[in-house]
């Protein structure tokens, strides 16, 4: 939850943020079902979110859902609880919204011309092409650090035959996406907490002081290549005690990197640029933008 002050001039500022590990998509199987479990960590969540934006004046939310729900066939039960527990509106917004609203949180914040965002979460991933600035081609496909790990490797320590299939998996998903040579040599700009984690190691290993400060820095492939190798040959006791990687991200963290990683060395791209604007800073400048379009027009 980023909760931001807007003044009458338009002019912005965070005044608070906060952050729970959910994984709300944990075990929805192929039947794609909300587990109960999974569900309290969301309600707990959000009910946490509430103490905290339910004071403030003159606000205006915008809650949104993502993969987990948008697969979910219980989904219209879990919005109802939240919505008659919490009296708060979840939208379900389209793997396409949801890449544009990366999109729009990127290059607003990032002095980006050319290159592939990827946005990979727990239950899904999305790849934005940036053209000239603008957004070419988008798609959201239906892999993410959890549903990957789940599905394919170990939680401990990761076999090589179950590392392959994996691969193999999200290869034949990158093959199947038509646009996505128009990314050759372009520089990957890496959003969510898998690629996030990946910065923030880079960071401690370097001694940076701020290592959650992850917004355009940047790293080459070879740097990317050898964090993952090196997590490879940990098991899931020796992760957690990975600088830089949370304890909660240590069973998914490989599972996290394997997109952008593949990515990298398909389209042979030699740099990842990371951002911490996302999606919800991508909602604020829709927001934004839409604001002052009203005030145009009344003008």
């Amino acid at each position: 939850m980023t909760v931001t002050e807007v003044d009458a001039h338009g002019r912005y500022q965070t005044v608070n943020q906060l952050k729970r590990y959910v994984r709300l998509s944990e075990n929805m199987g192929s039947e794609k079902v909300l587990q109960p479990a999974a569900i309290e960590r969301t309600m707990a969540a959000l009910t946490e979110f509430k103490s905290v934006y339910d004071p403030l004046p003159n606000k205006e939310i915008k809650a949104v859902a993502t993969a987990a729900v948008r697969q979910a066939t219980n989904q219209k039960a879990f919005l109802k609880r939240v919505k008659d527990d919490l009296d708060l509106t979840l939208t379900v917004i389209s793997g396409a919204s949801e890449a544009r609203y990366d999109y729009l949180g990127v290059v607003n914040t990032l002095p980006m011309v050319n290159g592939l965002i990827v946005d990979t979460g727990g239950g899904s991933s999305e790849l934005i092409l940036v053209q000239n600035q603008q957004l070419k081609h988008v798609v959201s496909i239906p892999l993410g650090s959890v549903t990957l790990s789940q599905n394919y490797l170990e939680p401990d320590k990761v076999q090589a035959a179950s590392l392959f299939s994996a691969m193999t998996f999200v290869n034949n998903v990158f093959n199947d996406i038509w646009w996505l040579r128009e990314a050759m040599n372009l520089p990957i700009i890496g959003l969510g907490g898998a690629n996030r984690t990946l910065a923030k190691i880079n960071r401690r290993k370097k001694n940076f002081l701020n290592v959650e400060d992850v917004h355009g820095y940047k790293l080459t492939a070879a740097d990317c290549y050898a964090t993952l190798t090196q997590l490879l040959g940990l098991d899931l006791a020796e992760r957690k005690k990975i600088p830089g990687l949370s304890k909660e991200r240590a069973d998914i963290i490989i599972g996290g990197l394997i997109p952008v990683i593949l990515l990298m060395r398909l389209l042979d791209s030699q740099q990842i640029i990371f951002s911490n604007a996302g999606l919800r800073d991508g909602l604020l400048f829709d927001y934004l933008n839409q604001a002052e379009l009203t005030q145009a027009k009344k003008d």
